[in-house]
């Protein structure tokens, strides 16, 4: 499976940004998805997750309310909008896919197996 993310870049404090993450190789409506983040000096942390199979989700409590996690079937591509972003969301982004279906709270303290690269998501203050 090949993902690839995108979307990422400069924004000011307040403002939105939306990723996307194409899924190659597999449907993603099949798996669990999900968003992490590195932020530069800190542990690659969970963001949000998506159950392909009943569309339950799952996120990082800092980021309840502002972000939305959801998938485009048509496009086999996983969304991550993000609203009201602030400074402590700076971080590289990367979309993930599970093929073992654990409950989405697993992965807040887990990784999923397979990875894309990171898109770049900077929040000015």
């Amino acid at each position: 499976v090949q993902l690839q993310a995108s979307g990422g870049g400069l924004v000011q404090t307040g403002g939105s940004l939306r990723l996307s993450c194409e899924a190659s190789g597999r449907t993603v409506s099949k798996y669990n998805m999900g968003w992490f983040r590195r932020a530069p000096g800190k542990e690659r942390e969970f963001v949000a997750a998506i159950s392909g199979n009943n569309g339950n989700t799952y996120y990082l409590d800092s980021v309840k309310g502002r972000f939305t996690i959801s998938i485009d079937n048509a496009k086999n591509t996983v969304l991550l909008q993000m609203d009201s972003l602030i400074p402590e969301d700076t971080a590289v982004y990367y979309c993930a896919l599970d093929s073992s279906f654990y409950s989405l709270s697993f992965y807040s303290h887990n990784e999923m197996k397979n990875w894309g690269k990171g898109t770049q998501v900077t929040v000015s203050s």
